[in-house]
């Protein structure tokens, strides 16, 4: 699915991760084909780290043939990691997809600690870098620039970089940031379209864009007006069943209106109505779901907190809704894939 494996050593043996460009080209292949994978990080009861489980997780994950896995991320709760937890995901994460998939591992904070991790994953074989958004400070153009230039000084991997919260891109600044060799993409996670179609419009032609928004098919086909096909799904990290569903009307084109509407209805917007109850539901939800499907995924970390009975009756109610409508016998054929970039 995703052409030539970039890896001829062990994974997780500090294996070249191959060129900006060869990456790029196989990010972009396997977005055309597959939703973007972002595993969930799964802890004990106690909760420290839960390896095995963790590898059986992301195995899982991947026999759904994703488009790329996004381990330590949002979605893997990277901000409760310590760098030796992040070290040992990563390499779990490289180790399962065992170049079946690209790697792209989250990275964050200030420059300084974001290129310490940005090591750890060089390390252990990761083909890329997603930059988080820094730790809690807005700043200016000038200085959201010099955050990605010190980064990609700092290490050798291709870096995506992640618009949402307090980061924000002008079109000039996005031009140069392009201009850096290492850096291949950007994802947003704003959703104002005015302010994307400018950002894609100044890229490169090549660079990739990704769909961040929170829950994103329920904006895809927005973000696919403005040049921006590819997204990430927090529901394959519970439900590939339907995220492939989606996916397949989506690429059917008006041949697949209806059934994408129909889960729209019935599961997506349902879902972000109850996820938008509670802080922090964007992640707990989904792993909570994930446990319901018996992955071995275990609770969130503190900050965040694992959903009420209430709230979790209901998410049973609409997985249970969305699995019987993307698993029912008439499924629109796939057409040519929308692509993975403008």
């Amino acid at each position: 699915m995703c052409g030539q494996h970039l890896r001829t050593e062990t994974a997780g043996a500090s294996a070249d991760p191959g060129t900006p460009e060869t990456v790029a080209a196989r990010l972009r292949d396997g977005m055309a084909h597959g939703v973007l994978s972002f595993p969930l990080t799964s802890f004990r009861a106690d909760g420290t780290l839960d390896l095995d489980g963790y590898r059986a997780y992301v195995a899982a994950q991947v026999a759904t043939a994703p488009g790329a896995l996004f381990p330590a991320c949002g979605t893997g709760e990277f901000f409760s990691l310590d760098e030796d937890e992040y070290r040992r995901v990563v390499t779990a994460a490289v180790e399962e997809t065992a170049g079946r998939v690209p790697v792209v591992a989250g990275t964050g904070y200030g420059w300084a600690q974001a290129a310490r991790f940005a090591r750890i994953a060089e390390e252990a074989g990761a083909d890329a870098l997603l930059v988080l958004p820094h730790y809690l400070v807005s700043g200016p153009q000038s200085g959201l620039l010099a955050q990605i230039e010190q980064l990609a000084a700092r290490t050798r991997l291709p870096l995506v970089v992640y618009q949402r919260d307090q980061v924000v891109f002008t079109a000039d600044t996005l031009r140069r940031i392009a201009a850096l060799p290492n850096v291949i993409g950007f994802k947003d996670g704003h959703s104002d379209l005015d302010r994307l179609q400018r950002l894609t419009l100044a890229a490169p032609d090549g660079f990739l864009f990704f769909n961040g928004a929170a829950t994103a098919e329920v904006q895809a086909r927005a973000y696919a007006a403005v040049g921006v096909p590819a997204y990430s799904s927090a529901v394959h990290a519970f439900a590939p069943e339907i995220a492939a569903a989606f996916l397949d009307a989506l690429h059917a084109g008006p041949a697949g209106t209806d059934r994408v509407d129909a889960l729209l209805r019935t599961f997506y917007v349902p879902f972000v109505e109850l996820r938008d109850r509670v802080p922090g539901y964007g992640v707990s939800l989904v792993k909570a779901a994930a446990r319901l499907r018996g992955r071995p995924v275990g609770p969130v970390r503190a900050p965040l907190a694992d959903p009420t009975p209430e709230h979790l009756a209901t998410l049973e109610r609409l997985l249970a809704a969305g699995l019987d409508l993307a698993t029912a016998p008439a499924r629109t054929p796939a057409a040519t894939p929308l692509g993975a970039t403008r």
